[in-house]
């Protein structure tokens, strides 16, 4: 539940006339932003922005609408009354445009609007994945669509989706969820690795052991991998370090103090050149599945819809 803050009056201002441009939409998604992730620091990673130009952009809607929307500071972040009215009136002012669009949509038979897609940013990009294909049949099957794509954890991937930042997200995780929508896509498959300078480069398979793995300091695995051979092994790593994202962990495993899984298409390269051995330790790997995340409603549908069905064609 959000708190409520005492009001604060700003000095009179002539900005907000109410007639709504562009800048106070802009505005209004950064300030509903703040407010569903419930202050600033937390919506840094969502809006692509810093605290400091989150609080600009806040300064310069309170001046707009010449009210005091919400307090921060070491109490922490809290809606006044004011802030509460507007984000009520913000929400259902952008659902009516998102309804807007739709209807626009079904009366000309062109998909137009923006497809905003959240990415997990421990998704892997490199080589012919089925995401590349599918991000080419949308674009041109759907050129008036403007595509608007986004890294973030797996957690803001679902919570952008929930709350309507994402039209639709793609997640580790089959959420479970009356009001979320998972349709599976396609899995991806990481081997254990260690860099040149690791003590392991060299030593022959057949000498590599459990007790030789256990010895080494590993990378943190995510529980949405798995596989059954891991899920014997991993109670007897010795777990150091920590990286969320496929190049953070390259960059461990390749100061040849960590080892680790990464997916076999980003490595090729990296394989060839000699700076990472593949450990094949009777085959261990772990197997990522990937989702398709949406909520639907009457106003995402269509195009949630048509890049799905590119997804669909194309895995």
């Amino acid at each position: 539940m959000r708190m409520q803050a005492p009001t604060r009056r700003l000095p009179r201002s002539s900005g907000f006339q109410g007639r709504i441009a562009e800048v106070d939409l802009r505005l209004l998604r950064v300030f509903a932003c703040v407010a569903d992730h419930g202050g600033f620091a937390a919506a840094e990673l969502a809006l692509g922005k810093s605290k400091s130009s989150i609080s600009i952009d806040i300064a310069a809607l309170e001046s707009r609408l010449n009210m005091v929307l919400c307090h921060r500071g070491r109490a922490g972040f809290a809606l006044t009354r004011e802030g509460e009215g507007v984000l009520e009136a913000t929400q259902r002012l952008f659902s009516d445009l998102d309804m807007f669009q739709q209807r626009i949509n079904d009366v000309s038979g062109t998909l137009t609007g923006r497809f905003c897609l959240y990415l997990p940013d421990n998704i892997q990009f490199h080589g012919e994945t089925a995401l590349l294909r599918a991000i080419q049949l949308f674009a041109t099957r759907h050129p008036a669509v403007t595509l608007d794509v986004r890294s973030a954890s797996t957690r803001d991937v679902e919570f952008a989706v929930r709350n309507g930042t994402a039209t639709a997200g793609i997640t580790l995780y089959p959420l479970q969820r009356p009001d979320m929508e998972a349709t599976p896509l396609f899995s991806e498959r990481s081997n254990l690795y260690c860099g040149v300078r690791h003590p392991l480069f060299d030593v022959p398979e057949e000498r590599i052991d459990v007790a030789a793995l256990a010895a080494t300091r590993m990378i943190d695995v995510s529980d949405a991998a798995s596989s059954p051979r891991w899920d014997e092994l991993k109670p007897a790593m010795t777990f150091s370090a920590t990286a969320e994202n496929i190049d953070s962990r390259a960059l461990l495993i390749l100061s040849g103090m960590y080892v680790g899984f990464l997916p076999e298409l980003f490595v090729t390269q990296m394989v060839q050149q000699d700076r990472l051995r593949h450990i094949r330790f009777n085959d261990l790997h772990l197997v990522n599945h990937f989702y398709f995340l949406i909520r639907p409603t009457p106003e995402n549908g269509l195009l949630a819809e048509a890049f799905r069905a590119a997804l669909e064609e194309t895995r």
